[in-house]
């Protein structure tokens, strides 16, 4: 039988992709952006951004949203968020770095300062992937691939964190332990697990709120999970720094 809790995220995963097609799904790009033929792609590519509604190769959907260098980066996510986020939600989506590459994409097109429509739809995408990678046996991301896109994306840790409190549930705890062996080695060298494109100071905000949580939350989680002791010997470490 399928978990109640496990249908509802998907349920809310599901709508909140369908939101992002109901608000970005008649957007282009602007009329007059432009890219490098030679290391972007044909003015046939560009033609499909400034065209709403057209799917786009996979290989041209990974180019357009990792691109940095738009004269406008809104206008471009925008066109290509509700096929983007689908992707991510599959798993196609297989950025040169990590999941943080997706977040900065988000931060570079400034969306937390969109129109409160477009803003909605954005944080209701990101929260359900987010709930549904800690609460899915399915989930095509791992759970700490997810957190990097999505604190990237906002510059913080504590909303996501905050979810991760409320959900009481082994799933939840399997991706808590399985992102403390991921983490550990990286945070007991006072790094942040993930190279944030944020500047230095948000950078140790994230890691000592990673860390603080992890001291408080997790020891109890990864005792009821069955975590080996070195991890719980890991996290005392963690407290001593």
């Amino acid at each position: 039988m399928t978990d109640p809790d496990q249908t509802s995220a998907r349920h809310r995963l599901d709508t909140a992709l369908d939101d992002l097609t109901t608000v970005f799904g008649d957007m282009t790009a602007h009329p007059d952006e432009h890219n490098c033929e030679c290391h972007w792609g044909s003015a046939e590519e560009l033609a499909l951004l400034k065209t709403a509604g057209v799917e786009l190769h996979p290989d041209l959907l990974r180019r357009t949203w990792w691109t940095s260098d738009w004269d406008d980066n809104a206008s471009v996510l925008r066109r290509i968020l509700p096929q983007l986020a689908s992707a991510l939600v599959t798993g196609q989506v297989l950025p040169m770095i990590g999941m943080v590459d997706v977040g900065r994409s988000l931060t570079r097109a400034d969306w937390q300062h969109w129109p409160a429509e477009q803003t909605d739809a954005v944080h209701r995408f990101l929260t359900a992937w987010w709930v549904s990678s800690l609460t899915s046996p399915d989930a095509a991301v791992p759970a700490h691939e997810v957190l990097e896109a999505c604190s990237e994306s906002s510059a913080t840790l504590d909303p996501w964190l905050a979810i991760w409190q409320t959900l009481h549930d082994p799933l939840a705890d399997q991706r808590l332990t399985e992102a403390v062996a991921y983490w550990e080695h990286d945070l007991l060298q006072d790094d942040l697990p993930w190279d944030t494109w944020h500047d230095e100071q948000v950078a140790l905000t994230m890691r000592a709120t990673l860390t603080a949580w992890l001291v408080e939350h997790a020891p109890e989680r990864l005792r009821a999970h069955g975590a080996p002791e070195h991890l719980l010997h890991r996290v005392r470490l963690l407290g001593l720094l």
